[in-house]
Formats: structure tokens, C-alpha cells, sequence
């Protein structure tokens, strides 16, 4: 059976290092990216069931790939993840069709949990 493929988009390279190795002990295929542009010019957004995607970052955020990927009529479930705790951003996120969104540091059983809804 294949697995699932997850795809992780946070310009913090850190991010990109460390997320992927937890989600892949999770049972996921995973890839990262490090831009918004860099993940929708990829052969890889095609096949992605799942993208966790960070809100800031220079260039296209987080917010901007979300609706950039509904006006190209791409359904993929987003988890987002951040560092600026504020609800006021969290809110329109979730209403605009986001599964989650997490602060970071977040814990595995966070990101676990989140991803049980995407895949439940």
C-alpha cells in the first residue's frame, strides 16, 4: 500500500530538517521545501495528501499558497504551523478551510493529532 505523502513548506531550515524525520516515524512519505513557489513548481504538489505549511515567510506566505492552491482547484488538506502566537491569525485560517494550526514548539502528539484528522 502506498503511503501517504506529507509535504512540509518552512523557509527555517531546521524545520525542514527535523519535521520530516518525525513524520516519516509517523508512516508518512514526506518532502520538504523551502519556499511556497519552491513546493508549487515541484512534481510532488500533484501527489501531496497532506501539507504542513508555514505561515510567514518571505516571498509567498503561508496564507497566500492556501489560496493560491483553491484557485487552482487543488483540495489539499493544510496544517499550519507558526511562531507568532496570536489567535486573531489562527482564526480566519481555520475557517478558511485549514485542518489545524499549530504554535511552534509544538509537541509530536500535537502534530499527531492533527494529522489523525486529515487521515480519519
Amino acid at each position: 500500500m502506498k503511503k501517504a505523502l506529507i509535504s512540509v513548506v518552512d523557509d527555517d531550515e531546521s524545520v525542514r530538517e527535523a519535521l520530516p524525520d518525525l513524520i516519516r516515524i509517523f508512516g508518512f512519505e514526506v518532502r520538504a521545501f523551502s519556499s511556497a513557489i519552491e513546493f508549487l513548481g515541484s512534481e510532488w504538489m500533484s501527489q501531496t495528501d497532506c501539507l504542513i505549511l508555514d505561515i510567514a515567510m518571505p516571498g509567498m506566505s503561508g496564507p497566500e499558497l492556501q489560496e493560491e492552491l483553491l484557485r487552482r482547484g487543488e483540495k489539499i488538506p493544510i496544517i499550519f504551523i507558526t511562531a507568532h502566537k496570536d489567535e486573531n491569525e489562527r482564526a480566519p485560517l481555520l475557517q478558511g478551510g485549514a485542518v489545524a494550526c499549530l504554535f511552534k514548539p509544538f509537541s509530536d502528539v500535537a502534530l499527531q493529532e492533527a494529522l489523525q484528522k486529515v487521515f480519519s
